[in-house]
């Protein structure tokens, strides 16, 4: 029996075959867009610069296919993402939640216990809600102390381990200890350093996503 009755038949077929092919090519498009949070301090926030030259706008430029909100906030500590987390994720909705928080924790001494808690719940927030998250390590200043600072490191590797969460390193790590690519007061990375740390952070939201 043939296939097409008729040269018409065969070409409805093609359009309808290519209206098929051209909504799954739309359709995996929208997939893919998934809405990426960013939940973070003055490091993700352009402290000191415009907020067009940070880190995170350019990462935008990077992933044009994907909505980025910047849910940062200079000065920002685990207890006061917390607090914000819930409005932002119902508006932001979003499928990627990188979670970058404890450096001000760190700075003002708060207990190391402390931080783990607050950090919890916000991955449990967004765990319930079946986003992926991307947890940044945070690192504090050697005059704190090695003790304190491993008690700060040693939090982010149990969160990981305990909540099954992917732990990325600290991005400021190989910046900081590069005077160029530093702002005066030493903590802030310059607008420099941006391009490198979008860099650094575009295979890790990749592969997260």
């Amino acid at each position: 029996m043939a296939l097409f009755s008729d040269i018409g038949s065969f070409f409805d077929f093609k359009n309808r075959l290519g209206g098929l092919l051209l909504l799954l090519v739309f359709s995996s498009f929208g997939l893919n867009a998934a809405p990426i949070l960013i939940l973070g301090d003055s490091l993700s926030a352009s402290y000191g610069m415009p907020e067009d030259q940070g880190w995170v706008q350019l990462l935008r430029e990077k992933m044009p296919e994907h909505s980025i909100i910047n849910g940062s906030v200079s000065g920002e500590t685990s207890a006061g993402g917390l607090r914000r987390l819930p409005a932002l994720l119902d508006s932001a909705q979003p499928k990627l939640l990188l979670v970058e928080l404890g450096g001000n924790d760190g700075l003002r001494g708060f207990p190391p216990k402390q931080l783990k808690n607050n950090l919890t719940k916000i991955i449990e927030l967004a765990k319930a809600q079946q986003i992926t998250i991307l947890l940044s390590e945070i690192m504090v200043p050697p005059n704190y102390g090695p003790r304190y600072a491993s008690q700060i490191s040693t939090v982010y590797k149990e969160l990981a381990e305990e909540h099954g969460v992917t732990l990325m390193p600290f991005f400021m790590e190989q910046i900081v200890t590069d005077s160029t690519l530093m702002q005066r007061d030493g903590i802030h990375p310059n607008q420099k350093a941006q391009p490198a740390i979008a860099e650094f952070m575009l295979p890790w939201f990749e592969q997260a996503l």
